[in-house]
C-alpha cells in the first residue's frame, strides 16, 4: 500500500474518531480530594496525569493553562519519586527540558508541529539516540552513544516530542539465553511489575510498559519480534500497538530479525497510542496542522461496536481465570452490539516449529550488521566472547545459548532457511486471513497474557503466550487493550487484523477500550501471594 494511502487511512479511520472520543472513556480530570495520596498520584493544575490524554494536554497547552516545561518537569519528578519502586527508567535525557522549552516557544508563536509537540516520550534502550547511550541492556554497548538517531527518533523530534529518556529492557530483547528473565538487563537490573512488585513485567519492552503504567511518561516506544509489545502492555495494564511490518522504520534499532521486528507505541489509552503511531509511521511529523486533517470523520461513540464481528480465540492454556475473563469480555462486547464468535486460527503448531530456527539465522545476519556500526564487539562471535569475559553479564542468568545457536545456524542464503521463511510467511498470513474470511471478521481477539508470574532468575520466565505469533510472523498489526484483572494482575485483550489494517484496528480498539473500561492505576503492592500460570515453556517472546 502506498504511503499516501496509509496516511489517509490512519487519519480518517483512526485518529479522528479517537480524538473525538477523547481517550476511550477514561477519566479526564481527578479532583484533588479524590486522587490517591502519596508519590503514586500526580496532579498538575488539577489534571490527573494517570488518565489525561494527549488531546486533553494539548487543549490545555493551547489555552495557556499548561506548558510542556511544566509537564516535562512533572514527569521527571515522578521518575525521581516513583521509579525506584519499579526500576523502569534507565536514564533521563539531559536535553529534555530544553526540548520542552523549545516546544513552548513554538506554541507561543503559533507554530506547534502537531498533537505530539511538547509531549514527553520514553524510548526503549534498543533505539539509537545520539545524545544518550543505547545498550540493548548489555554492557558490551555501554560506551559511547551511537553516532546518529534512529529514524523513528528523528520523526519524534521533527514532530516536537520531548525525548524524556530511555527505558530498561530485557537484555538483547530476550534473545540471548534459553531461560531468560524478562525485564532484566546487566545495564539496568530488574524491572518490576507496578501492580505487584514481585511479579514480572513480561517481554523485552518491559521497561516501556511498566513506565507507562506507572505514569512516568505520556507515551513510550517499544519493539516486538513476537510478543514484546503486546505481552508487556497486557501484563502492565496499558495499550500496546505492534504495527504492520514496514510502517515504522527499523533503521537504528538493535535487531533480532528484519523479517519480523518493528517498533511501536505504548500508552495508557488508544488515542495516545494512535497519535504516537501516526508520528512513528511518518504521517504526523512537522507541519501537521492543529486539526491534523481529521475533521468530519465519524465519532465512534455513535457507532462503536455495533455490527462488528470479532473472532474470540480463547487459548485455555493460559488458565481457567483468564478463560473466565474472556467469557466476561465477550459478554460485554456483545452487549455493546458486537457479534462474537469462537475461532481457532490454523497452522499454529507448524508456526511454532519453524519460527525459532528462522530467527536464529536472521539474528546472526542482522546483529552482525548492527554491531559493525557501533563501538564494542563488532560481530556475534566477539559478543559471545565478551559475555564470557564479563561476570556482570551473568548475575541473573548465565546462559547465552541462543547466541551460540545463532552463530552455528545456516546463513540466510541457505535454501533450507529460505524455504522455512517462505512457509512461515505463507502459513502465518493464511492463519489470520482464512480465519477472518471464513467468519467475516473485523478482527481476531485473544488474551494477550496470563497473570504475571513471580520474577525468578533461577527459573526464568513462565511463558505460555501463543496469541502474538500469527500477527508477529505475518507482519500484520496487533493491539493489546486492557481487558480486566485476575486478582490484582492485569490481563490484556489482543486484537489482530490483516496487513496494513492498523487504522481500522486502532479505531476498533478505541471502541473496545471504551466499553471494557478496564484500566486502573497500579497500587505497587509488594506481593499478592502465589498465583502462577500452568505449564509453560522456558524463555520469553523475543
Amino acid at each position: 500500500m502506498k504511503t499516501r494511502s496509509v496516511a489517509a487511512l490512519t487519519a480518517a479511520l483512526a485518529l479522528a474518531p479517537l480524538l473525538a472520543a477523547g481517550g476511550g472513556g477514561q477519566r479526564a480530570v481527578a479532583a484533588e480530594s479524590g486522587a490517591a495520596a502519596g508519590a503514586e498520584s500526580v496532579l498538575l493544575h488539577g489534571l490527573d496525569l494517570d488518565s489525561a490524554t494527549i488531546p486533553e494536554l494539548r487543549a490545555r497547552m493551547e489555552r495557556g493553562s499548561l506548558t510542556s516545561t511544566e509537564l516535562t518537569r512533572a514527569y521527571l519528578r515522578r521518575i525521581r519519586d516513583v521509579d525506584p519502586k519499579i526500576n523502569a527508567v534507565l536514564r533521563t535525557s539531559p536535553s529534555a527540558l530544553r526540548e520542552a522549552e523549545a516546544s513552548d516557544a513554538r506554541r507561543r508563536l503559533g507554530r506547534a508541529r502537531g498533537p505530539l509537540d511538547g509531549i514527553p516520550v520514553l524510548l526503549k534502550d534498543n533505539v539509537d539516540t545520539r545524545d544518550m547511550p543505547t545498550t540493548a541492556g548489555s554492557l558490551a554497548l555501554a560506551g559511547s552513544p551511537p553516532a546518529r538517531d534512529a529514524e523513528l527518533v528523528g520523526r519524534l523530534r521533527a514532530a516536537g516530542a520531548v525525548v524524556l529518556g530511555k527505558a530498561n529492557m530485557s537484555e538483547w530483547a530476550n534473545f540471548r539465553a534459553a531461560k531468560p528473565t524478562s525485564g532484566w538487563s546487566a545495564v539496568g537490573g530488574q524491572t518490576h511489575n507496578p501492580y505487584v512488585l514481585d511479579r514480572n513485567p513480561c517481554g523485552s519492552s518491559a521497561g516501556s510498559a511498566a513506565a507507562v503504567a506507572a505514569s512516568l511518561a505520556q507515551v513510550a516506544v517499544g519493539t516486538e519480534t513476537d510478543g514484546s509489545i503486546v505481552c508487556p502492555a497486557g501484563m502492565n495494564g496499558v495499550v500496546g500497538h505492534k504495527p504492520s511490518l514496514g510502517l515504522v522504520s527499523g533503521s537504528g534499532v538493535v535487531p533480532i530479525s528484519a523479517e519480523q521486528d518493528t517498533a511501536g507505541p505504548m500508552a495508557r489509552s488508544v488515542v495516545d497510542t494512535a497519535i504516537a503511531f501516526s508520528v512513528l509511521s511518518g504521517h504526523g511529523a512537522a507541519g501537521a496542522d492543529g486539526a491534523f486533517g481529521l475533521t468530519g470523520a465519524q465519532d465512534p461513540r455513535t457507532g462503536g461496536l455495533r455490527g462488528k464481528r470479532i473472532g474470540l480465540w480463547r487459548l485455555p492454556s493460559l488458565g481457567a481465570e483468564v478463560d473466565a475473563l474472556m467469557t466476561r469480555t465477550a459478554e460485554r462486547l456483545r452487549t455493546a452490539g458486537a457479534e462474537v464468535v469462537e475461532v481457532t486460527p490454523p497452522y499454529q503448531e507448524r508456526l511454532a516449529e519453524l519460527e525459532f530456527p528462522a530467527l536464529l539465522s536472521e539474528f546472526h545476519r542482522d546483529i552482525d550488521a548492527y554491531l559493525a556500526s557501533r563501538g564494542g564487539p563488532r560481530d556475534l562471535a566477539r559478543l559471545i566472547a565478551f559475555n564470557r569475559a564479563h561476570p556482570a553479564e551473568r548475575t541473573c542468568f548465565a546462559g547465552q545459548e541462543l547466541f551460540e545457536q545463532a552463530l552455528a545456524a545456516p546463513p540466510t542464503t541457505d535454501p533450507g532457511y529460505r524455504a522455512m521463511r517462505a512457509e512461515l510467511k505463507d502459513l502465518s498470513r493464511r492463519s489470520v486471513d482464512e480465519t477472518m474470511a471464513a467468519h467475516a471478521l473485523d478482527a481476531i481477539a485473544a488474551p494477550a497474557n496470563p497473570p504475571a508470574w513471580t520474577t525468578d532468575c533461577a527459573r526464568g520466565d513462565n511463558d505460555v503466550i501463543p496469541s502474538s505469533t500469527p500477527a508477529a510472523v505475518a507482519g500484520y498489526p496487533s493491539l493489546s487493550v486492557p481487558a480486566g484483572f485476575v486478582g490484582e494482575l492485569p490481563v490484556g485483550l489482543l486484537l489482530m487484523a490483516g496487513d496494513r489494517q492498523d487504522a481500522g484496528l486502532l479505531s476498533l480498539g478505541a471502541a473496545v477500550e471504551r466499553h471494557l473500561d478496564a484500566r486502573r492505576a497500579p497500587r505497587y503492592l509488594p506481593t499478592a501471594g502465589p498465583r502462577e500460570v500452568p505449564g509453560g515453556r522456558p524463555g520469553d517472546r523475543p
